[in-house]
């Protein structure tokens, strides 16, 4: 069996390498396919999380986790238990943890946690190696978390599972480290962009999530575009027609109608770095409580859940709402009655002009107590995304602020207390996960509506700049030039800005040697100096040739030869030269190719007159300066984060 699979890896390498590799268009092959599996893999990841949904917490414990307008119920996973019965909901909760736990923990414990920082990791530090099995165990333990009303999102599970075969297809392919990295990067956008059904943003996400300092993969926007919109399509063909190109959240109909309204979008920015510091800090401070417990790490995800439950049930009694379980499971539900979209019936055109239906403190409370159970839930070791989480919390900042300026500021500074919410969503997560403009798109994709794109774009700015010292995503680099993956391609992109006149001493003095000297005045110039290349040139002072030390000492053994050799029997007439215009690239790869220390610098008119010389010690110190210059100048915009 595996002497079969290996001989069709090989013949599907030899058929792409001979007929589709030698064209541009191997991406559009190889993206597209991996977007097909993607939207498979998404589908298949929903159904199983709503089948455990429903076949545990709403058919047990009465409870069923509300859905945006925008999501797909199949009949047979609506209703369960007439009655909610809170304490089952722990007892699930808890069963989800050992059964996730054990799954992650046995098998693959790669897999833990949120999932789109392994592959980030993956990008960056391994080559985008992903082990086959992870994407499998990835799928069953985060259907698990989530179908069990573990408090994570959806889009860390389904990048991770779409990077997984991106990764996987390379390798069986036997590509390139680089190609195999771009193939991942793809694959996660595909998953993004179908399980949000936000095509564009999942290929931007897929660029830009990354890095940390506004910097971009440019490399991966096309492929991962292309397998993005496949994955998005598989996915929504696979829904009904009422809900098969729907946004997420139902189409939204309201925009900014004045630029007054910035003035209080400034302000809850402001509150949204603070709430996510809040939230960066809580979840990073549980993952490192939870790694210090003496026990097995496949029971710390069972706790983790079960003091999730415990919080959100203790939440539920505590406020006497049902909305207030929205701090378990996605939490969308909450999202989408803070958008007051009044009916499924309204799929293509929601107005949603009523006032939101959550009070403001019941809204601040779910975002906080959101924080904690999601910290307690993935920083355990619990299977799933940080994605879903942020928005949640964002969405109830941003709708309870919304409200308050609603009812406090002067009409027309807040008309829209909604539009707060969308714009929260899009701030939050763009300050914590260092994303603006992939998250900028994403909430416009998943609300059908660009009309919010300013404000959106303004909170998102200050939230990115504002938040810049923290981050959700750990193995993020600040930018392409502190990334492994990189290692070795910016040296040619510095190099290309620098010219061999900023770098040369043409006053340094080069001893130059007669075409006519004799070898033994050679030999004994030796003697008297350090230099170790010298340029040799004819009566007109044109230089005709070079010779190293190395070159004269094969002649030592006979002196013989001192009086009979000149310098034209030393010395090579192929002389590798540079002009003081010439970058300083080009001098590298002469110095590269040629196997020498110096480089004679000639005239660029006459290339027989010769300047000074360029020493390969000179261009690595160059190149030093210009990598500490630009990593102090990023140090300086990001004030010393």
């Amino acid at each position: 069996m595996p002497q079969t699979s290996h001989r069709i890896a090989e013949f599907w390498a030899n058929t792409l390498h001979a007929f589709g590799f030698r064209m541009v268009g191997k991406w559009f092959f190889l993206s597209a396919l991996i977007g097909l599996v993607a939207g498979v893999g998404a589908i298949i990841f929903q159904w199983m999380g709503m089948a455990i949904q429903h076949y545990g917490l709403a058919m047990i414990a009465g409870w069923h986790g509300r859905e945006p307008l925008g999501e797909w119920v199949p009949h047979f996973f609506e209703g369960g238990a007439p009655v909610l019965h809170p304490w089952l909901i722990v007892v699930i909760m808890t069963a989800g943890g050992l059964v996730s736990g054990w799954l992650v923990y046995t098998f693959a414990p790669e897999a833990e946690g949120h999932g789109t920082d392994a592959a980030i990791d993956a990008f960056h530090n391994k080559r985008g190696v992903i082990k086959p099995r992870i994407p499998i165990i990835k799928i069953l333990a985060s259907a698990v978390t989530l179908g069990t009303g573990g408090s994570a999102g959806r889009e860390g599970p389904i990048a991770q599972i779409g990077a997984g075969f991106g990764s996987i297809l390379a390798t069986k392919l036997r590509l390139s480290d680089r190609d195999r990295r771009i193939m991942l990067a793809a694959g996660m956008g595909a998953g993004v962009g179908a399980i949000f059904k936000a095509p564009l943003a999942g290929a931007l996400f897929a660029g830009e999530i990354l890095y940390r300092d506004a910097d971009l993969e440019s490399d991966v926007i096309v492929p991962a575009a292309i397998s993005s919109t496949v994955a998005y399509s598989v996915y929504c063909y696979s829904l009904p027609v009422t809900h098969r190109f729907s946004p997420l959240f139902g189409k939204i109909n309201f925009g900014m109608d004045s630029p007054l309204e910035l003035l209080p979008y400034t302000v809850m920015a402001i509150l949204l770095v603070l709430v996510g510091v809040l939230y960066i800090k809580t979840f990073y401070g549980m993952h490192d409580l939870f790694k210090k417990l003496p026990i097995i790490p496949h029971l710390r995800p069972a706790i983790g859940a079960a003091l999730a439950g415990l919080v959100g049930v203790g939440m539920l009694y505590a406020c006497q709402d049902e909305n207030a379980l929205a701090v378990l499971g996605t939490g969308y539900g909450s999202l989408q009655a803070v958008l007051s979209v009044p009916s499924a019936d309204a799929l293509a055109d929601a107005l949603p002009t009523n006032p939101v239906t959550i009070a403001p403190l019941l809204l601040i409370a779910i975002a906080l107590v959101k924080i904690l159970t999601t910290s307690l839930t993935i920083s355990s070791g619990g299977s799933g995304g940080v994605f879903g989480p942020s928005m949640v919390i964002g969405g109830c900042v941003g709708g309870a602020m919304g409200q308050w300026f609603h009812d406090w500021l002067p009409t027309g500074m807040a008309p829209n207390p909604q539009a707060f919410a969308i714009v929260g969503m899009a701030g939050f997560f763009a300050g914590c996960a260092r994303a603006p403009f992939s998250t900028i798109l994403m909430v416009s994709e998943m609300t059908g509506d660009y009309r919010l794109l300013l404000p959106t774009m303004w909170v998102c700015t200050i939230c990115f700049l504002l938040g810049q010292k923290w981050t959700l995503y750990v193995k993020q680099v600040p930018t392409r030039l502190d990334s492994p993956a990189h290692r070795g391609d910016f040296i040619v992109d510095l190099l290309e800005g620098m010219r061999v006149a900023d770098v040369y001493s043409p006053n340094r003095k080069i001893r130059t040697i007669d075409e006519g000297a004799s070898l033994d005045a050679i030999v004994h110039m030796l003697a008297t100096t350090s230099q170790r290349y010298f340029p040799v040139v004819d009566q007109e002072k044109k230089i005709v040739g070079i010779f190293s030390a190395d070159d004269v000492r094969a002649y030592l053994y006979d002196d013989t030869l001192w009086q009979l050799a000149n310098a034209r029997d030393v010395m090579t007439s192929r002389v590798a030269t540079i002009t003081p215009e010439d970058d300083l690239n080009t001098a590298l790869n002469h110095f590269t190719a040629y196997n020498v220390d110096e480089l004679p610098v000639v005239d660029a008119e006459d290339r027989a007159t010769l300047l000074g010389v360029l020493r390969h010690k000179e261009l690595i110190a160059a190149y030093n300066q210009k990598v500490i210059a630009h990593k102090k100048l990023v140090e300086t915009e990001s004030g010393g984060g």
